[in-house]
């Protein structure tokens, strides 16, 4: 399918946004929504980039374990405008965190900044004294505005306000590793503080865990192309591009003439679809040097009447991290997901070697557990880039002011989840939309 600006002029009004994931659609809706004409282009037949759905032993499932936050503005935002329904597509629950191992920390219903105060003062597990450090430690990045006078890496950060070991094992690194999918002593401190300053101290409510009630491409990807396609816009799906081709006047895709063109595929990707100009080398260089990161996911299938103590769980020995119920989130009874973030020794085991040490692990950390009747492995080797200190990300904009770019990896507060790659669709969207 060819699609471009009708009757040929020299002058094309519609937009080519390369990529369907969370990134490309939400630059995509926000260009609609301002009345511009867009054609997407998706290289696969499913919606969602890396937050996708995959079939397995007869069930929708995810390619890998995605949480929501309360904090999630743009997100939801774009999600409530594409379907006003949108938000009876995930389970609300105040932010609790579990571990199997006897830790414990829930946000109750009480104004901010009360809440987060009120969590880590009965927080269980930790001693008072490491207690009464985290609230000093909350109260030290508030008063700074949650900016840092130098990046530094989040372990460095931890150490300087004095986080004892049970709440930096048990509350700041896993989420550390849950929202920048980097270990601490290589992740940077700036974005986390970032991460901590709209999930911990906003109001209660952006404090609150937002389960997706349904696979991620129902989530947004696909009401979102069928709002598209009620505004007039095109979807190219099974299409990869290749090659774009630049002019003064227009943007050459897939043999058809656009206005400008946004790149909302991986970073990894974008170097071989930037023109070979001088210009673009910068650009080039750094994405084909930017450090990824990757995320495993473990499906474990059990008799329905299998059920954990909450819908999620983590751990703190071993290599699991979370263990999410997934009849408790989205009725697929009898099926957890372990989730394992960032790298470490588990890439270094065969694909049934590591299922074998999983299911050892659930077996410990839960002895009344039976044995699966089926398992499947995800890892997504690139699932993010890698948040360190001091990381230069690119903008928006590139040399050529019809060319953009759209990803949870280019410049912004956020390190790389749904939210940061929202953000970036606007931000690119409105780019576009911008007079020169």
């Amino acid at each position: 399918m060819q699609a471009g600006n009708p009757g040929g002029s020299r002058r094309p009004h519609r937009i080519a946004v390369i990529g369907a994931g969370y990134a490309g659609l939400a630059c995509a809706v926000e260009l609609a929504a301002a009345g511009r004409a867009v054609t997407v282009f998706e290289s696969s037949k499913v919606l969602g980039g890396r937050a996708r759905v995959l079939e397995w032993d007869g069930l929708r499932l995810d390619n890998g374990q995605h949480l929501l936050s309360g904090a999630y503005a743009e997100l939801l935002r774009l999600m409530r405008l594409v379907d006003p329904h949108s938000d009876s597509l995930f389970r609300r629950l105040p932010l609790d965190l579990r571990f199997v191992q006897g830790f414990r920390l829930r946000v109750p219903r009480l104004p901010a900044p009360l809440h987060l105060a009120a969590a880590l003062v009965a927080a269980r597990g930790p001693g008072w004294r490491e207690r009464l450090a985290a609230v000093c430690f909350m109260r030290a990045l508030k008063k700074g505005r949650y900016r840092l006078a130098q990046d530094t890496d989040v372990a460095s950060l931890l150490a300087q306000h004095g986080q004892g070991e049970k709440l930096r094992r048990y509350l700041w690194d896993p989420l550390c590793l849950a929202a920048l999918n980097t270990p601490p002593e290589r992740a940077s401190a700036a974005v986390f503080c970032n991460v901590l300053r709209d999930a911990l101290g906003g109001n209660r409510k952006a404090s609150d865990l937002l389960f997706p009630a349904v696979d991620l491409s129902i989530l947004f990807p696909e009401p979102a192309s069928d709002w598209l396609l009620g505004k007039g816009a095109q979807i190219v799906r099974g299409n990869a591009i290749r090659r774009i081709e630049l002019s003064d006047h227009a943007v050459r895709v897939d043999g058809g003439d656009f206005s400008h063109a946004v790149l909302a595929v991986g970073p990894y990707a974008v170097p071989a679809l930037l023109p070979p100009e001088a210009a673009f080398d910068p650009l080039r260089a750094a994405l084909q040097n930017m450090a990824h990161e990757p995320i495993a996911t473990a499906y474990f299938r059990f008799a329905p009447e299998v059920r954990l103590p909450g819908p999620m769980l983590g751990s703190a020995s071993g290599l699991i991290q979370w263990v999410f119920d997934r009849g408790r989130i989205d009725g697929h009874h009898g099926v957890l997901a372990v989730v394992i973030s960032a790298s470490g020794p588990h890439l270094d085991l065969a694909r049934d070697e590591l299922l074998d040490q999983l299911a050892a692990e659930l077996a410990k950390l839960f002895p009344r557990l039976p044995a699966p009747h089926a398992r499947q492995l995800v890892i997504e080797r690139r699932a993010t880039f890698a948040c360190a200190p001091g990381l230069a990300r690119p903008r928006n904009a590139t040399p050529h002011t019809r060319l953009w770019l759209a990803g949870d990896y280019t410049a912004g507060d956020y390190p790389a989840t749904l939210e940061a790659a929202v953000r970036s669709g606007v931000r690119a969207a409105r780019g576009v939309l911008m007079p020169v």
